[in-house]
């Protein structure tokens, strides 16, 4: 396994992509989502943009791959900026083949920069961000180190996502939905599972393989977990539309996690 930690040479964690990093099959499609966002948003409305995901990390695999980007805005998001984010993510996936899908996430720039985000959104931003457009906020954050206050603060609430997994499992009726779901599900559950033994590895990695490895190396006592952990980052990578994957995922695995996350780290601070 790859022990690159992800670390400065401080011990903090370091941002993980770049522009430089883009592979030049995706270089069309960054490009015009710059654009879009620009000439949609404005700079009225958008204070900042950044790509996250393979594409900035430079793992992105053509046709397979999803666009992942993050907007702050200057003032908190409404109903209204969710349709003009959803209409340039209909648009920039129906103008490249290279994608299986956009998704773009809508934060206000006071959420980001508050005490209370500091160490989930604010570290995603930091971090996992790469910047795109206008001023990046990364400056006005801490340094971040691989504590249990950010295992808590990023993944401390798996808990309450659960109810409502269970009732979009129970009402995916197709493959698509299905595969959709356990996509969706594999990924969080991984890095959930990664975010228990992150400060005992004591680095950051976003690689769903070694994510899953990492949870079973601090797990050994746990075997059939490590093997369903090695199976949800199989799943993260290329869903599959078998329900009982699906079930495992949610009916058996992710409570069991949700459970361990909060005895070794506590819950996460509540939300308003």
């Amino acid at each position: 396994m790859n022990e690159d930690r992800g670390l400065e040479p401080d011990g903090t964690i370091a941002r993980e992509g770049s522009l430089s990093r883009v592979p030049e099959r995706f270089a069309p499609v960054v490009a015009a989502a710059r654009s879009r966002i620009s000439g949609v948003f404005g700079p009225d409305r958008l204070d900042s943009a950044y790509l996250y995901g393979s594409i900035p990390r430079g793992t992105a695999v053509p046709g397979v791959s999803d666009l992942d980007l993050q907007l702050v805005l200057r003032a908190e998001p409404t109903e209204a900026d969710r349709a003009d984010a959803d209409a340039v993510e209909a648009g920039l996936d129906a103008s490249f083949e290279q994608i299986d899908g956009v998704g773009i996430l809508l934060s206000g720039r006071d959420t980001v920069l508050s005490e209370l985000e500091r160490h989930d959104v604010g570290f995603f931003l930091a971090c996992l961000c790469t910047p795109l457009l206008g001023d990046d906020l990364a400056g006005r954050l801490p340094r971040y180190r691989p504590s249990s206050l950010l295992a808590r603060e990023t993944n401390g609430d798996l808990c309450l996502l659960l109810p409502r997994w269970h009732e979009r499992a129970a009402g995916a009726a197709t493959d698509s939905e299905r595969r959709a779901m356990s996509r969706r599900v594999a990924r969080r559950i991984v890095r959930t599972g990664f975010t228990l033994v992150m400060p005992s590895w004591g680095g950051w990695t976003s690689d769903l393989t070694e994510c899953a490895e990492l949870f079973a190396r601090y797990y050994p006592h746990q075997p059939e977990r490590a093997e369903q952990m090695r199976l949800a980052a199989r799943t993260g990578r290329t869903p599959t539309a078998d329900p009982a994957v699906l079930s495992m995922l949610v009916d058996d695995l992710a409570p069991w996690l949700a459970a361990e996350h909060i005895k070794v780290h506590g819950e996460k601070a509540p939300r308003p």
